[in-house]
């Protein structure tokens, strides 16, 4: 699988410039790159994010994705891991992912479950209440956002069923840069997966985002990474090398989840 993440620059509250932008932007990685699936990051319909009139700002259950993102799938016949959007969904405003197949079918959708307390997220937006695993061209995948990334539970639930690629999509903040690249690297190898996180860049009020979006493989080696501007990066995916992997190191069947317990 041929992966493009789209390192993006979005304006803080202008949802229109932002879906504009992010057209502009995949039509560029598909003419230019030639992907099978294409990944955006976190709530790049209004960075993260506006505390004032967030609702006013807000996709509706997905509607606009799903009418635009979901129609440029189609057209270009690509996978779209689109990122997050700040949703609002049955009176309550969730961080939610959406994935579109090769003709435009919603196959997955998450709410972010682990919300970042020290910015006020859990103020702001209710909690997802389940994981994410979907395939894509016959891949098993999951997609987690950003915080989720620091729970490590989180994603060897979702990995022991079988997830050959996990897709991160993130808002990850500059000055914690070296915790991005160390922690998605310890999710490649722990979980013999391939990870691909598509982070984020530029400023939204305060907080400047650090970009280094980067595609691993389940040795944790980086096929593609990406620098603190805009831009698309670019990874070519061998999953026959997963299988060797988990047979020459089985942390698999080597775990005792007899001795676990995280409650």
């Amino acid at each position: 699988m041929r992966i493009s993440c789209i390192q993006m620059d979005m304006q803080l509250g202008q949802p229109d410039l932002n879906f504009a932008h992010v057209r502009e932007l995949i039509l560029q990685a598909v003419a230019d790159e030639h992907p099978d699936t294409v990944v955006l990051p976190e709530t790049w319909n209004t960075g993260f994010f506006p505390k004032e009139d967030l609702a006013s700002l807000c996709d509706r259950d997905g509607e606009r994705v799903r009418k635009e993102i979901g129609a440029l799938a189609a057209d270009c016949s690509v996978n779209i891991v689109a990122g997050s959007v700040a949703n609002e969904r049955g009176g309550k405003i969730y961080n939610t992912c959406l994935v579109f197949d090769r003709s435009g079918d919603c196959v997955a959708s998450y709410d972010k479950t682990h919300l970042f307390t020290p910015m006020g997220e859990d103020r702001n937006f209710a909690k997802g209440d389940h994981l994410c695993r979907f395939r894509l061209d016959g891949i098993p995948c999951g997609v987690i956002i950003c915080y989720d990334v620091r729970f490590p539970e989180l994603i060897r639930s979702m990995s022991v069923p079988g997830m050959d690629l996990m897709f991160m999509v993130s808002q990850w903040p500059d000055v914690r840069t070296a915790h991005l690249r160390t922690l998605t690297a310890a999710r490649a190898i722990e979980n013999q997966m391939f990870v691909a996180c598509c982070n984020s860049c530029g400023t939204a009020g305060e907080t400047r985002y650090g970009g280094n979006s980067s595609i691993l493989d389940p040795w944790g080696a980086c096929l593609a990474s990406a620098g603190a501007q805009e831009e698309i990066l670019t990874a070519d995916c061998d999953f026959s090398v997963v299988d060797g992997i988990r047979n020459s190191i089985n942390v698999f069947a080597d775990r005792r989840p007899e001795l676990y317990n995280c409650n």
